[in-house]
């Protein structure tokens, strides 16, 4: 199953996920609703289990019934000889691509990884929460980055794939935010911002420490997209290029003041 996130998807008020199923049929392939899709959680998990193992189940039940014509003698029909069997293609060459995919690894530099530690220990032992909305939203923090870029004189084409890369950026951390970018103790925060800004991007709420998570988790999603070896690559140096931005201005982007510590009211709802 392939997961894109569209460009163009996102300019409505509601993100969607491309289900890309791993067939030549299309007719499979459909936009849904990021409601539809379902948290990676282990109920979830052993629901998709049970589900296969029903799929299984039925193919093999098709496959004892005989079809029309099946059984007859093999003096049929001259004008109609017996067709070959297609030859079964081995199962294991596309789990090996599939696998070798997934090892797509963003890396993280050495400098910003103390940020991320300081940011589990701030919220999920001294139970504090990122102030919001953030002083220094994620939309500005791509357009910095964007400008920055642009200000070093790069060619036209260098300028379009960096926007590309902000724009594609923006709209991972849109649709994976709710459901892989946060920490159990936020959960409520996050409830109660959607039910005060409903028409509001998250991408325009949330700030840089919260975007960093992305990075932690993007190479999973990367593995699902249809891109080759040479154009994954690329993409992976632009994200390896942000990076290095986030580490030149980690001293305005993360700061500890930037949390506080959350009421008693809100450990009730945190439980």
């Amino acid at each position: 199953m392939l997961i894109l996130i569209d460009r163009h998807s996102v300019q409505v008020k509601e993100c969607c996920v491309f289900m890309g199923h791993c067939s030549t049929k299309l007719s499979w392939d459909e936009w849904v609703p990021e409601s539809r899709v379902l948290k990676y959680v282990d109920s979830n998990l052993q629901k998709q289990k049970e589900l296969q193992r029903a799929n299984q189940k039925t193919k093999k039940n098709k496959q004892k019934t005989p079809g029309a014509g099946e059984g007859t003698s093999s003096g049929g029909d001259p004008t109609h000889p017996p067709r070959k069997k297609r030859a079964r293609v081995d199962p294991t060459v596309e789990r090996g691509d599939f696998i070798n995919r997934v090892e797509v690894k963003v890396k993280i530099p050495e400098e910003l990884k103390p940020w991320l530690v300081d940011d589990w220990d701030l919220i999920t032992r001294q139970k504090q929460l990122f102030h919001l909305p953030a002083k220094k939203n994620v939309d500005s923090v791509l357009e910095d980055y964007a400008n920055y870029k642009k200000s070093r004189g790069n060619s036209d084409s260098k300028e379009f794939a960096v926007n590309e890369v902000v724009a594609g950026i923006k709209e991972y951390f849109s649709v994976m935010l709710g459901t892989q970018l946060l920490y159990k103790f936020e959960r409520p925060q996050y409830a109660d911002i959607l039910a005060n800004h409903p028409d509001t991007s998250m991408s325009q709420i949330y700030g840089a420490p919260h975007l960093l998570r992305l990075f932690v988790r993007i190479g999973a999603m990367l593995a699902y997209t249809p891109l080759d070896e040479k154009s994954l690559a690329l993409l992976l140096s632009y994200l390896q290029d942000f990076l290095k931005y986030l580490v030149k201005n980690s001293a305005s982007l993360f700061n500890a003041s930037d949390y506080e510590v959350a009421p008693p009211e809100y450990h009730r709802k945190a439980v």
